[in-house]
């Protein structure tokens, strides 16, 4: 019981150090809770859990690991860049529409975005190509495949809590703000998600 809640605490302040970053996914989450509240956090997290789960499954027998990564991190690196510069293109643009549109963005778009800013993000897949790997071989050393199911089920439940709270909180504060101030908003926004894809390809060249 003792090697349970000892692995436990672990997994989840290690995990806390990925799931709290800063970054892309965090914030398209915001753009998508100001109008849709803590449902677009969720969806975003079920976008993200499509993606990391396959991932943690590969990890766990093996098929992916470190040594094999940098054929791929140049790939990654540049089409997360690129992704990134459209989202921020469609987040402007959607800023300036009606609000019918905005809510229709933000309702389809949620999952969406989950799924592709946790592909084609190299700073995510480097984290579980190193930090997480560590967790899975741990876990998978105590509790063979079941470790890969522990792992996932002590992390998976951080991306839902911390996405869906930060979202209803960004909906709540969004009430608050006039029109113009939600463009200037997303805008600001928009131009982070350019500097996280200007960073993605500063790992390439």
């Amino acid at each position: 019981m003792n090697h349970i809640i000892d692995f436990a605490i672990m997994v989840i302040v290690i995990s806390a150090s990925g799931v709290m970053a800063p970054g892309p996914l965090f914030a398209a989450n915001l753009a998508h809770g100001i109008k849709g509240g803590a449902s677009s956090g969720i969806k975003i997290a079920l976008g993200h859990t499509i993606v990391e789960l396959p991932l943690i499954i590969l990890l766990g027998i093996g098929v992916l690991s470190l040594d094999i990564f940098p054929e791929f991190k140049t790939i990654i690196s540049i089409l997360g860049a690129i992704t990134l510069f459209v989202f921020a293109g469609i987040q402007i643009k959607t800023a300036l529409q009606n609000k019918e549109s905005k809510n229709t963005y933000q309702k389809h778009g949620a999952i969406i975005s989950g799924i592709t800013l946790s592909a084609l993000n190299p700073f995510f897949i480097i984290w579980w190509l190193s930090v997480g790997f560590k967790l899975i071989s741990d876990a998978m050393m105590i509790w063979a495949f079941t470790g890969i199911i522990m792992v996932f089920l002590l992390h998976i439940w951080m991306d839902f809590a911390w996405l869906g709270s930060i979202a209803f909180f960004a909906k709540k504060s969004a009430k608050i703000i006039s029109n113009n101030n939600y463009k200037i908003i997303m805008i600001v926004l928009s131009i982070s998600l350019v500097y996280f894809g200007i960073t993605f390809m500063k790992e390439v060249f």
